[in-house]
């Protein structure tokens, strides 16, 4: 049965086009109950729940209306979309907020039907312009050996200056176990310009373990940004060429393709 934990291990990216370029970072994650979120962050007396301490979850940290529960919002969203809101328990995977401080490249909404299959994964996507972009990941193919579930669809949001509009993604989910892989895949005119591995280990959701956690990955949240703006300037370095914000206009004109599999890898 899946619960409540913190998902500690390894993000590493990989660059092909058109600069080799790659790193690996260590980090920890929260995988959190969306409706136990008040609860669940009453674990310690370093957490909170909209409060300031050194960890809290802040409604505002997330799309849409933070005056809504978190469900409400996912729903809203879906139905928007035309799309079947999540009807089983959701589980959200991202960055809490470190001593004030919470920047989330990527947060993953694993969303469960009644019968405890995985129904969807929502993909809420930022970006450093203040911006955020939700993926709905709907309908996954089943990996050769059964385990993972394999998502394809059309790039709609512009996230890394260093990278043009015009790419299809490729992203692979392991179910969320003792175990949690995402890997991501980025084509452009069917080469491989990126992929990214997050892997990480489970460990239980108790004082003991988010203390451990906050412990060893001090400033989570600011180490991102800043890994962030340090592999920008090793790019800049390496003249890798700089990709003009699209606009929001070129947002709206892909919006609908976002679900589609438009593209095919080579």
């Amino acid at each position: 049965m899946i619960e409540p934990g913190i998902y500690a291990g390894t993000l590493r990216h990989r660059r092909w086009l058109p600069r080799r370029h790659e790193f690996t970072y260590p980090l920890f994650l929260a995988f959190l109950d969306i409706d136990r979120l008040p609860d669940l962050m009453r674990i310690s007396p370093w957490s909170s729940y909209n409060r300031a301490n050194v960890v809290s979850y802040r409604d505002r940290d997330h799309f849409g209306d933070a005056s809504q529960t978190l469900r409400h919002r996912l729903e809203r969203d879906a139905r928007d979309r035309g799309l079947e809101a999540p009807a089983g328990r959701v589980f959200l995977l991202t960055h809490l907020r470190y001593w004030g401080y919470n920047f989330n490249p990527v947060s993953f909404y694993y969303c469960y039907g009644m019968d405890r299959r995985l129904q969807s994964v929502l993909a809420e996507v930022n970006n450093t312009f203040g911006e955020t972009h939700n993926y709905w990941l709907t309908s996954g193919l089943e990996t050769p050996a059964g385990t993972s579930k394999r998502y394809r669809f059309d790039k709609a949001f512009h996230v890394s200056p260093f990278f043009r509009m015009r790419q299809g993604y490729d992203w692979t989910f392991s179910p969320p176990g003792d175990r949690l892989v995402v890997e991501c895949m980025n084509f452009e005119d069917g080469e491989l310009a990126f992929d990214s591995t997050l892997a990480l280990e489970r460990r239980e959701w108790t004082r003991r373990e988010l203390h451990r956690a906050i412990l060893g990955y001090p400033l989570m949240t600011a180490r991102v940004i800043a890994a962030i703006h340090w592999q920008a300037l090793r790019l800049l370095l390496k003249r890798v060429p700089v990709v003009p914000h699209p606009g929001k206009g070129h947002y709206a004109r892909r919006n609908t393709r976002e679900m589609g599999a438009s593209w095919k890898p080579q």
